[in-house]
């Protein structure tokens, strides 16, 4: 019934929308529209009548914002061509979102796109400067400002790719109210549910105030694996485009169901193995020291439904069972006031505050390494039988298994935002002045709520025998859910707590009289005091939950002071520059770290940065832009301060790098397809990021109403802080030998092998592209139309560390795209609005991966290999293959209609109007535990269909 109804709404909806004569587009982001107002522009402190000038800035306005038929502030960032490679939702799900959604100009890193509310910082959701975008209430922007050039002579550390500006309404004279429902097509999940409330009430020349309230609550369902054939598997059928052979991609866990045997071997008889000459063996480092192989498979011949080989062991096809995105919910208030204190004093308030929950499903718990008894029937039967060596020449056995009976590994992100600023702005003759004080937080826990083993109570459990991890889930007894539910621990992991806050003060006013008219200078200073606290539970501190390393305790905090001027030279009608010039501060991180007061762990830093730019006025119609200017970022807190710490397992699998008789090979707990151990570390020696940014560009507008818009942007940066990934390091093995270390596994109390990923100045990059936006309106007898296009062609990004990712996916586990376009008409008739528009993303050339060759009938292809003494073993036959990820395009459609004169609006839209699936990638990093395609780059829910109704009275 569900599907009919959609049916029938996507059919009503074309329909509809044909009949309205309509050539459909999406409104896009307009770039120096001009307002009649004075204002503060993005990447300027100096009052303007309009927005056009020297630096490219995109903007957005309330109608547009609703135009594009978004439901949240990360939404209406991945609208813009310029954005790349943020974090977004999906990247929770087993990934390290950590529950964020961020804003990433360029693709530099969402660490360098600064992100101001009405021109101020948030508090960062890190312990640097990454802010979390869906604690900005969408129904309260007046519109969105993104300058897509440096500011950090403006703005200081963070601002080296760009800044995004919300600014939220300043005053409103009538009550909204929204309700709006969105329903993806295919079943499963997915709905949106969506209502707001705006009012407003006083003006600010009549009666002396304003004040505005808005209030936001969205929920969303979340989605599984399951319910989509394109993410439903991680075992998949490939055809190698360069050989034409077909075979089978399988990135699975070999924390299996039935469970894998690892046999570790007593050194005694290793060393009579070693000694023995019919061996033909020379050294002790040679002979085996253990063997793994799945109890199951050796007695039916194949692994069980659900896994794949994996050399001897069997591995899980744990994509089956995860939720691809997650169920969120989000609460926002906003409050603002204004309010006359004399003629030429006003004073201002403003207050958002947001509570946001993001719940991801992964797959149930993978059990590591657990011992098991020697004199244990579930040893005696399932392991001794297939074991190459007698039981008194066994050390240990180890089982790793899948908790499926324990349900999905369910982690709450829930995190509350508090930002408050108050202050005053006036005059004094030609002197305006504006000061403010402000204090931001967020706090975050991060909580366990099912699916989450407990380390001594679950070991003792099979250790018992009640639970038999070699046997098929079916074969499970019926008590084994209730058994492993006393086993599961519900309650929190860790949270954390940001601040920041500070004063500011600034001047803008006249200096003198040019050609072009009055030079004006801005000067300012501002304070921060930034914090991040870490806190960690019982069950973190006390090392209960299994395969999970205590966490850390942060109490870390530093001082920034700051001290900027601007001047505006209009040295002719057609001719002005601007130069701006910033001093900034950076103290030390005070550090208390597990508990112990380290002090001030590293010394503070200072940054002298400029920017230059100018505008020419070539003819009425055409004038051409330029800037130039230095930026910086300083290094986080926890960057600087973080000791090397447990930081879980890689997120792909990976073959043993060493070769036998090398000591490191004893630490890889098996030979073909493990996760190993990560270590994270600070670096107290640390300096600030910097660059160099330069832009070119021209903006045209005829008298036609033809607009064009093109900038070339270059950004270069040096001593960018980073840590290796563990695709380098594991591909390197010799070049990175000291970043292998042995971590000891606190359910088996063996070492295994680890790898550190610790932050470093390690790196130069260069980044280049060209933005471009056409814009043309047309005249019709029964209304306008507006045709747009606009995008980003990457030209470079290079990096001294990863190379390059552009077009492909690179060492960084991320995807650089050439092209970004989104283009489209829309049409103005009557009551009736209508749009539709094209998003289009380029291709690229996928991560390179294996898969096991297929016979005609679908059995896996083997082959006997011999080794030095003329022994031959039957293996799997495996080649190596590279997909070409196609281009992905997609359409929107919405058409509104205005009742009531213009106090009732309803609307119907369709995202995703043609189900285009996500392209097939065979990536195993960089997102979150999804497979079969990238949840950061593609759309996961199909044709979507929404409704939305707003009254206002």
């Amino acid at each position: 019934m569900k599907k009919n109804l959609l049916s029938v709404a996507v059919k009503g909806a074309i329909g509809f929308t044909v009949a309205a004569i309509m050539v459909p587009a999406m409104p896009a982001f307009a770039q120096d529209a001009e307002i009649v107002e004075e204002v503060i522009v993005t990447g300027s402190r100096i009052q303007r009548a309009d927005l056009e000038g020297a630096l490219p800035i995109q903007v957005m306005d309330a109608d547009a914002i609703a135009a594009t038929g978004v439901t949240s502030a990360p939404e209406l960032m991945a609208k813009l061509t310029s954005m790349q490679g943020m974090t977004v939702a999906a990247d929770s799900v087993g990934g390290s979102g950590g529950g964020l959604q961020t804003a990433n100009l360029r693709d530099l890193g969402d660490q360098y796109t600064l992100v101001l509310l009405n021109g101020r910082r948030m508090a960062s959701s890190t312990s640097g400067s990454v802010v979390d975008l869906s604690h900005i209430p969408l129904a309260a922007i007046e519109r969105v400002e993104v300058l897509t050039d440096g500011a950090s002579a403006l703005y200081g550390s963070d601002a080296i790719a760009g800044v995004v500006n919300f600014i939220l309404k300043r005053e409103v004279d009538a009550t909204s109210v929204n309700v709006r429902y969105d329903m993806p097509e295919a079943s499963g999940g997915g709905e949106i549910t969506t209502f707001d409330i705006t009012s407003g009430f006083g003006n600010l020349d009549e009666d002396g105030f304003s004040i505005i309230g808005s209030f936001t609550h969205s929920e969303q369902s979340e989605l599984a694996a399951k319910d989509r054939d394109w993410a439903n598997s991680g075992i998949i059928n490939v055809t190698n485009p360069a050989t034409g052979n077909k075979g089978l991609f399988f990135n699975g866990s070999t924390n299996s169901v039935p469970g894998n045997a690892y046999v570790y071997y007593t050194k005694a008889w290793r060393e009579q193995w070693a000694a023995d000459p019919e061996n033909g063996v020379d050294s002790y480092k040679e002979a085996p020291i253990n063997e793994s192989f799945n109890p199951y498979s050796k007695v039916n011949g194949d692994c069980a439904a659900d896994n794949a080989p994996s050399g001897n062991l069997c591995a899980f096809d744990y994509t089956s069972t995860l939720f691809i995105l997650p169920e969120k919910e989000t609460d926002s208030v906003f409050l603002s006031g204004k309010y006359r204190i004399s003629d030429n004093l006003e004073g201002f308030s403003e207050l958002v505050y947001s509570q946001r929950s993001i719940t991801t499903k992964i797959a149930p718990f993978p059990t590591g390494g657990v011992p098991l008894p020697m004199d244990s029937d579930l040893v005696q039967d399932n392991v001794l039988p297939h074991a190459s060596v007698d039981e008194a020449d066994i050390a240990q056995v180890v089982g790793t298994w899948r908790a499926l009976p324990a349900g999905n590994r369910t982690t709450e992100w829930k995190s509350d935002a508090f930002h408050f600023v108050t202050g005053v702005n006036g005059s004094i003759g030609d002197i305006n002045y504006e000061g403010a004080f402000f204090h931001s937080a967020t706090e975050q826990e991060q909580n366990f709520v099912g699916g989450w083993l407990l380390e001594e109570e679950f070991i003792d459990l099979v250790a018992s025998g009640q639970i038999n991890i070699f046997d098929t889930p079916d074969n499970l007894s019926d008590d084994a859910g209730a058994l492993l539910s006393e086993t599961i621990y519900n309650g929190n992991n860790d949270s954390t707590e940001t601040a920041t806050t500070g004063f500011d003060f600034s001047v803008d006013m006249p200096l003198f009289s040019m050609s072009g008219g009055e030079a004006q200078l801005a000067a300012g200073i501002d304070y921060r005091r930034n914090s991040y606290q870490q806190d960690i539970s019982d069950a973190s501190r006390n090392d209960l939950i299994l395969f999970e390393d205590p966490g850390t305790t942060y109490d870390l905090e530093r001082d920034t002071y700051g001290a900027y001027s601007e001047v505006l030279l209009p040295v002719l009608d057609n001719l002005d520059f601007t130069a701006s010039l910033r001093y900034d501060s950076i103290g030390g991180v005070d550090a208390v770290v597990d508990g112990i007061n380290f002090g001030e762990v590293n010394s503070s830093e200072s940054d002298l940065t400029y920017k230059l730019s100018t505008r020419w006025a070539a003819t009425d119609n055409l004038s051409f832009r330029a800037s130039y200017g230095t930026g910086f970022k300083a290094p986080s807190m926890i960057q600087l301060a973080r000791p090397l710490v447990n930081f879980g397992v890689t997120s792909g699998t990976f073959d043993c790098p060493f070769a036998a008789g090398d000591a490191l090979r004893s630490l890889c707990v098996a030979q073909e397809g493990f996760q190993a151990q990560v270590l994270s570390g600070g670096n107290t020696e640390l300096t600030p990021e910097t660059s160099t940014q330069y832009s070119l560009g021209f903006v045209l507008d005829t008298e036609s109403g033809f607009t064009a818009t093109v900038d070339y942007w270059n950004i270069e940066m040096e001593d960018q802080v980073d840590a290796l990934t563990e695709q380098m390091i594991f591909e390197n093995p010799e070049q990175y030998r000291e970043l292998f270390v042995g971590v000891t596994n606190s359910g088996t109390g063996r070492d295994e092998l680890g790898i550190i990923q610790a932050f470093v100045n390690i790196g130069e990059s260069e980044v280049s592209g060209i933005d471009y936006r056409f814009e043309q309106p047309v005249e019709l007898s029964f209304g306008e139309m507006l045709f747009s296009l606009g995008g980003t062609y990457m030209i470079e990004n290079e990096n001294s560390l990863y190379g390059s990712s552009m077009g492909k996916f690179g060492s960084d586990d991320n995807v650089t795209f050439r092209n970004q376009i989104r283009a489209g008409v829309s049409l103005t008739h009557g009551n009736f609005t209508h749009n539709l528009g094209m998003n289009y993303r380029s291709g690229y050339l996928d991560q390179a991966n294996t898969i096991m060759l297929l016979e005609d009938d679908g059995s896996y292809m083997t082959e006997i290999v011999y080794d030095e003494d003329g022994v031959g073993t039957e293996k799997l036959v495996t080649e190596d293959v590279q997909l070409n990820v196609p281009s992905y395009i997609t359409f929107d459609l919405q058409s509104q209609v205005a009742l009531m004169e213009d106090q009732l609006t309803l609307k119907l839209g369709i995202n995703n109007l043609t189900d285009r699936e996500p392209p097939r990638t065979l990536r195993t990093s960089g997102a979150g535990h999804q497979l079969g395609f990238d949840p950061r780059y593609s759309d996961g829910y199909g044709r979507t269909v929404y409704l939305n109704a707003g009254y206002t009275f």
